[in-house]
């Protein structure tokens, strides 16, 4: 029975560890979100995909407004999607295609605090499962996921002198753990 039991954990950690892979941007690294920014060349370098969180810290006197395309080139505001004003103000990428982001203070978009991403749909993991539409569930798939390379996460500093990290938000980040802990359990396992 004992062994049973040990089983189901170890299947249950397998099946939770591969396949989600989606990753954590703090806009504008060590900047924030503030005047004098690039965000055009921050972004150029990354690529973004549906799951993707975007992080943005920024001062009081300024806000996160998503807004549409035409809104985003003009730097029109008062016709936003969403506005925050919070100072910290986390998005997740939910649909695929391109988003627009300004701070809603007038001046503030034309002085470069504007930011358009490109989110790629999500592609099918190791695991061969697929991202779920919004709203539903998915089951964790039934095979044993490869192991995947892990990306170590950047330490940059925010505007306030805290620390914040640029890592991916992914299972895999723990896979190495994971695999210590089901070689003791097998170990476990074995000796039960």
């Amino acid at each position: 029975m004992a062994n049973f039991g040990l089983m189901v954990l170890m299947m249950t950690l397998c099946c939770g560890i591969g396949g989600i892979s989606a990753m954590v941007y703090t806009v504008g690294d060590t900047s924030g979100w503030s005047m004098g920014s690039d965000y055009t060349n921050w972004a150029t370098d990354k690529t973004f995909k549906v799951g993707d969180t975007l992080v943005f810290n920024y001062a009081s006197g300024h806000t996160l407004d998503e807004v549409s395309k035409s809104d985003y080139e003009s730097c029109t505001t008062g016709n936003s999607i969403t506005s925050d004003s919070s100072g910290a103000t986390s998005i997740t990428l939910k649909a695929a295609g391109t988003h627009y982001y300004i701070c809603g203070i007038p001046g503030h978009c034309s002085g470069g605090m504007k930011l358009a991403v490109t989110a790629a749909a999500a592609t099918p993991t190791e695991g061969g499962s697929k991202a779920a539409p919004s709203g539903t569930t998915t089951s964790p798939p039934s095979t044993t996921p490869t192991p995947t390379a892990t990306t170590p996460p950047t330490v940059v500093t925010s505007p306030t002198g805290g620390a914040s990290t640029e890592q991916p938000s992914s299972a895999a980040a723990f896979a190495p753990a994971a695999a210590a802990v089901l070689a003791f359990i097998s170990a476990v396992a074995i000796m039960v």
